[in-house]
């Protein structure tokens, strides 16, 4: 028989709202942690091999695979990174509401196999049909979309799941692991830079130099093995408790709340009030409507962080179209392909995180004497300085090659190499990496913080989704730039000969939007109030 101190303590060893593979009440000993966390991010460096080896040189497979223009390839990534970022939306609900976050994870993983493993039969059916004077067939491209955008269904339940899983190891109520979840936000966004680094550099390579259906037929499995991992692994995870009722009820309280003020034309007022229920609608309580009130202050963030992460949309399209025209020898006898480049993000993240973690931050917390260092909303605002920064840099880096294409005579010579090195543009990618490290990383925290608990996937969601509408509208953008900048015999912004291009004035235009963003974001973070207060 136990005695007291020994139920005291068995008691204070479990874990609340959260239980073990069989579920029964998660033991903190033996479940969850870092244990639990390193092997889901082990699953997710996998995942974003997988997707990266597709992604960062998609758009030379459009152009010299698919025959292209380079508005045309840019707008077609844009759009199915877009998608791909968009539908985790709907991938976040049907884990919420229904399946579970790991089910959802397993489902996904399935179909992530499957939508890859047919873009490796279409591009080895591409290479067998290829010619010089012949495009692919109708039916082979239908077949390299479909293919395409399996992936990006997958991402849709995927990529919100499994973030949100690997914090949910984490007990958010102990003081030690509610410190460790935001670490884990940080080394989780460290090593898959890592994952990605080494996609880009290897992927990269054997796309450019052995085939396209090898390029793709790696992550096919990458993506095989990270779903062995993540199924091995079920014993340790903890899980949040799957009461199906409750869960629902998020949804249902949350939906209540904006049906009663919708129904009283008070949206923006939301207090008992107005939600008092009618017919049939049931009154609410405080706790709804301050959920209520939580998510509609998010909309504003969710709005600004949208328009500022437009120009992250091109630095796995228009920076790689650069870099083709460029002198691209980092040794007399070794020349980088031009997406290569991408590595030095995932390099300046692997710099980055360390150092925010261990300088930057203790330096914060002595100057604000706040736990965090700096607010969530703070950091996100740097991101912006960062990003408008960045696009800046990008613009005059361009003009600078736009001028020596000038000075040597180059401007109808789109074949011929422009004497300018490289690694003029490598600043411009080693600031995308502490874009990222603040920007995205700390949204993502953000959103999954700040929403009603049941609902966290939604939050991650809400912080991919932003970068997936960001997406569409950079698309959006290019084809009315690229319409009105060729209209009446002018030379498009995104002419196919980059010589006679202007995309450093497309970068001023991004700039300028990224700034005025920013100081509305800063307008709005000043009257927002944390759901909790150690976030202030």
């Amino acid at each position: 028989m136990s005695t007291p101190e020994e139920e005291v303590g068995l008691l204070e060893d479990l874990v609340n709202d959260s239980v073990d593979h069989r579920g029964n009440p998660a033991v903190r000993s033996s479940t969850g942690g870092w244990r639990s966390a390193s092997l889901i991010i082990g699953v997710e460096v996998a995942e974003r091999f997988s997707y990266v080896g597709i992604a960062c040189n998609m758009i030379t497979y459009l152009t010299e695979q698919l025959g292209q223009s380079t508005a045309n390839a840019a707008v077609n990534v844009n759009t199915w990174i877009g998608t791909a970022s968009t539908l985790p939306i709907i991938g976040a609900f049907l884990a919420d509401a229904y399946l579970g976050r790991y089910r959802t994870i397993l489902g996904s993983s399935l179909i992530y196999i499957l939508g890859i493993g047919l873009l490796t039969l279409s591009a080895s059916l591409t290479l067998m049909g290829s010619s010089e004077n012949r495009k692919p067939s109708f039916l082979m491209n239908v077949l390299f979309f479909c293919s395409l955008y399996l992936v990006a269904i997958a991402q849709g339940g995927h990529k919100p799941c499994v973030q949100a899983f690997g914090a949910d190891q984490f007990d958010s109520d102990h003081p030690k692991e509610r410190l460790a979840r935001g670490s884990f936000f940080n080394w989780w966004f460290l090593f898959l830079s890592g994952g990605i680094a080494i996609s880009i550099l290897v992927m990269v390579y054997i796309q450019s130099n052995v085939n396209w259906a090898f390029g793709f037929g790696i992550p096919c499995l990458f993506m095989v093995m990270a779903l062995a991992i993540f199924f091995l692994g079920r014993k340790t995870y903890r899980y949040p408790k799957r009461n199906h009722e409750k869960t629902n009820n998020g949804f249902v309280r949350i939906g209540r709340v904006f049906f009663g003020a919708i129904k009283n034309r008070k949206l923006m007022n939301l207090n008992k009030a107005v939600l008092l229920g009618e017919e049939g609608v049931e009154p609410c309580s405080d706790v709804d409507v301050e959920d209520a009130k939580g998510l509609v202050r998010l909309i504003p963030i969710w709005i600004t962080s949208m328009v500022s992460m437009i120009p992250y949309a091109q630095y796995s399209t228009l920076f790689t179209k650069q870099g083709v025209t460029v002198d691209r020898r980092i040794l007399p006898d070794l020349e980088i392909p031009p997406a290569t480049l991408l590595s030095f993000v995932s390099i300046s993240v692997l710099i980055s995180v360390p150092i925010y973690e261990h300088v930057f931050l203790p330096i914060a917390r002595k100057i604000t004497k706040k736990p965090n260092g700096i607010t969530m909303l703070q950091r996100i605002g740097a991101g912006m300085v960062l990003t408008c920064v960045n696009m800046v840099l990008a613009a005059l880096v361009e003009a600078k090659r736009l001028r020596i294409a000038e000075e040597h005579g180059l401007i109808d010579k789109p074949n011929v190499t422009i004497p300018m090195s490289i690694w003029w543009f490598v600043p411009q990618y080693m600031l995308v990496g502490m874009i990222e490290v603040f920007d995205l990383v700390g949204a993502q925290e953000f959103f999954y913080d700040q929403v009603p608990t049941e609902l966290r996937s939604i939050g991650l969601a809400f912080s991919l989704s932003a970068l997936g509408l960001s997406n569409f509208f950079s698309g959006l953008l290019i084809i009315v730039v690229d319409w009105a900048t060729e209209r009446d015999g002018g030379h498009s912004w995104f002419n196919n000969n980059l010589n006679r291009a202007h995309i450093d004035y497309f970068y001023w235009l991004l700039a300028a939007s990224t700034a005025i963003a920013f100081f509305v974001f800063v307008f709005i973070s000043r009257s927002y109030v944390y759901r909790r207060v150690d976030q202030v």
